[in-house]
């Protein structure tokens, strides 16, 4: 069964009075965690696209981005967007439910978070009501401030980001200790670490930019302490 075929039932079960938040504790185990993820990068994309009062069509067309949604299912995705923007309950109500589904220190949440900073920045500007949201979702996550910089770091295009917030570490940490933390985020980023952790293999290629990012800075800390 598809990645999309267990959202289509997600779905039939909002049809039977559900809610989306109830929706994700019956996704809490593979294969239907995949389909949780899915679910939870839409729903709260969709929370985000009210935060800066408009949803534009670059925000629409980076769900598109983050997964290869079938044209046979794009009806579903829709759905799931509106149902999500209009339902009344808050995105802190979606945040906890999400970090319920996942559990505390999940690294398939701070994978969730890079969906939703893709998403953030489609459209080309990263608005302040954005960032705030970003910011308390990653709380409720329970991620941790340093880390939060450092996913922003990495997927907000800046003209130099400072290779130690994207690495998340600072200038007074030993060399090492900042290898130990490169080859970690490495190590996380390989396709079957993602896999394995609930991220569906659509959304695996968000990995990308991140892997770019922390071997650029990698390379810039080395270098410089040369």
């Amino acid at each position: 069964m598809s990645i999309w075929s267990r959202i289509t039932d997600a779905l039939s079960a909002l049809a039977k009075g559900e809610t989306l938040s109830d929706v994700f504790a019956h996704l809490r185990t593979p294969p239907e965690r995949s389909a949780g993820f899915a679910i939870a990068v839409i729903a709260l994309g969709a929370k985000m696209a009210k935060a800066d009062g408009l949803v534009t069509r670059d925000e629409v067309s980076a769900f598109r981005e983050v997964f290869d949604i079938p044209e046979s299912e794009e009806k579903n995705a829709a759905r799931l967007f509106n149902l999500a923007r209009t339902d009344v309950a808050g995105f802190e109500l979606y945040a906890q439910k999400v970090a319920a589904m996942f559990g505390p220190d999940d690294p398939a949440l701070c994978d969730l978070m890079e969906g939703l900073f893709h998403i953030a920045i489609a459209d080309g500007e990263y608005h302040p009501a954005e960032n705030d949201f970003l910011q308390h979702v990653s709380e409720i996550f329970g991620i941790a401030p340093r880390k939060f910089r450092a996913l922003r770091s990495r997927l907000v295009p800046d003209a130099h980001p400072d290779p130690y917030d994207v690495l998340g570490v600072t200038p007074d940490t030993p060399l090492e200790e900042i290898r130990k933390v490169w080859r970690s985020e490495v190590r996380e980023s390989h396709p079957d670490r993602m896999l394995a952790r609930g991220v569906p293999e659509e959304a695996v290629k968000l990995a990308e930019k991140r892997l770019i990012a922390v071997n650029r800075a990698w390379e810039e800390i080395s270098k410089g302490r040369s």
